[in-house]
């Protein structure tokens, strides 16, 4: 071990917690995995046909950047708390230390949650675009989505090494694949004028009018800003996490931001005519992908599988990294007692140093999620509410504690005087998108995220309340407000 890795470690150990897992990433490699699950060969794609459907190619031009600039104030946040106590437990740890062992527990079970319908739109996305390339009939979609499912847990399984290399390459995938697809549609497909990006159009089914129809299309960019809390979720298998963390969720996000305006622009411009990407289909009469006619009807049916593949691969990507994720969540909170059967999802593989438990519970999980849910943009909609309920609870409780005039525990990466308006903005655009979401369906997101939340509260007033205590620096000190942290804290910024 390094004399780095050998100062995290004996911080974590402060904090009450063992060096279990494999502490190897580094700076690349703890943005890597945050870029991956953000994929905006994902979600851009995925809900393409959402946001097309919504606000027409406006929705593409406006409300991308829109989204952006507020999800960075969210992100800038988060990266700020990350700084500040580096530990997988993340959003659970941050809300736990600034508001009490009960915020923390709700932080945790909605970040959970959203988690699991994150891994579920992901790879269902992928099984959508990839049972296509195979031959095979829309019909055998779920067994493709288990099978995809599967390699992600075996690869988890293996090892946290071979996840990070391959968490590596993704970006090449993403990156390269993006250039490759964006210079082929711009030189190669027809296109339409510059001016045709901002047209506003919506062909939504409900009779909204286009300026609510395009707010309900800004789904499509926020389902995207999704998973870059990953870089703090593996802070204890990255090395000087306090610096590489924060760089690692805000970096995640510019990036994405820049190469997925890019890829949107190309798609919207290779357009002949909305309506028949809309209602396209495949030789059997299934309905394809918007993004799969795009290809298709732009660059000839040759071409448009190539890309397909290319993006199907890197959902592939994106959902391996989502499963690191998700497990490192679980793990974290059931080392604290805070799952129901902890002493089995907590343990560590001796031979992999992995969450192996973790790792298989969350496949599973996913997999049935998407049985239940119903329409993919249902499972998207909870997964972006359930997640950022998670990231702005602490942030809200870190804003609270300086509006209170309590110390807030600061590590090396803050965000000085302007953190306070910062965290305004985040919090009022989480409120925001989060009503917006609940709409669609019949408001069937909003619907199931209350009914969670009603469940949480009932079970947590019955049991948890009393049983559970905490984070394991909070239960040894008796209290919340723990001299661990702080001093750790007060430690780094004397390094600083």
């Amino acid at each position: 071990m390094s004399l780095s890795s050998d100062q995290d470690a004996r911080e974590l150990h402060a904090l009450g917690y063992a060096q279990e897992l494999f502490r190897t990433m580094g700076g690349f490699s703890n943005f890597a995995i945050s870029f991956s699950i953000i994929s905006i060969l994902t979600g851009a794609v995925t809900l393409y046909e959402h946001g097309l459907v919504m606000g027409g190619p406006a929705e593409m031009a406006l409300g991308w950047p829109l989204v952006t600039f507020f999800t960075l104030a969210v992100a800038l946040s988060m990266a700020e708390l990350a700084s500040s106590l580096p530990t997988s437990g993340t959003m659970y740890h941050w809300a736990s230390r600034l508001g009490g062992k009960g915020w923390g527990w709700f932080t945790a079970w909605f970040n959970i949650a959203g988690q699991f319908a994150a891994l579920a739109g992901i790879d269902y996305g992928c099984a959508l675009f990839l049972t296509p390339l195979v031959g095979w009939s829309a019909d055998r979609v779920l067994a493709v989505y288990a099978a995809i499912l599967l390699s992600h847990a075996l690869i988890n399984h293996f090892g946290i090494r071979l996840v990070a290399r391959l968490n590596d390459f993704s970006v090449t995938v993403h990156v390269v694949g993006v250039v490759l697809i964006v210079g082929a549609l711009l030189l190669f497909a027809p296109k339409q004028p510059l001016s045709y990006f901002f047209e506003r159009v919506t062909h939504n089914d409900q009779g909204w009018p286009y300026w609510f129809a395009f707010i309900i299309g800004l789904l499509q960019a926020q389902w995207t800003y999704t998973g870059y809390d990953a870089s703090a979720s593996v802070s204890e298998e990255t090395v000087d996490p306090r610096r590489r963390v924060p760089w690692g969720i805000v970096m995640a996000v510019v990036v994405s931001a820049v190469v997925g305006y890019a890829l949107l622009l190309a798609l919207t411009l290779a357009i002949s005519d909305i309506p028949s990407v809309l209602n396209a289909v495949d030789a059997s009469g299934h309905k394809v992908p918007a993004v799969i006619a795009i290809f298709s009807g732009a660059l000839g049916a040759r071409a448009g599988n190539l890309f397909t593949a290319l993006a199907a691969m890197a959902m592939w990507f994106c959902g391996l990294s989502a499963v690191t994720w998700i497990s490192r969540t679980l793990y974290a909170f059931a080392r604290d007692n805070g799952l129901p059967g902890s002493a089995v999802w907590r343990r560590v593989s001796p031979a992999y140093q992995t969450p192996a438990p973790a790792i298989w519970l969350s496949v599973v999980i996913a997999f049935f999620a998407t049985i239940s849910a119903g329409t993919y943009a249902v499972v998207t909609s909870i997964s972006v509410i359930g997640l950022y309920f998670s990231y702005i609870i602490p942030v809200y409780l870190a804003w609270r504690a300086r509006r209170r005039g309590q110390p807030v525990p600061r590590g090396p990466w803050h965000l000085g005087r302007v953190g306070p308006a910062i965290n305004v903005v985040a919090m009022l655009w989480v409120l925001f998108i989060s009503i917006v979401l609940s709409i669609p369906d019949g408001m069937r997101a909003g619907k199931t995220i209350a009914g969670v939340t009603v469940l949480l509260g009932v079970w947590y007033l019955a049991s948890e309340r009393r049983r559970f205590k905490g984070p394991a620096w909070a239960a040894a000190a008796g209290t919340l407000g723990s001299a661990a942290p702080t001093s750790l804290l007060t430690q780094e910024r004397d390094r600083a």
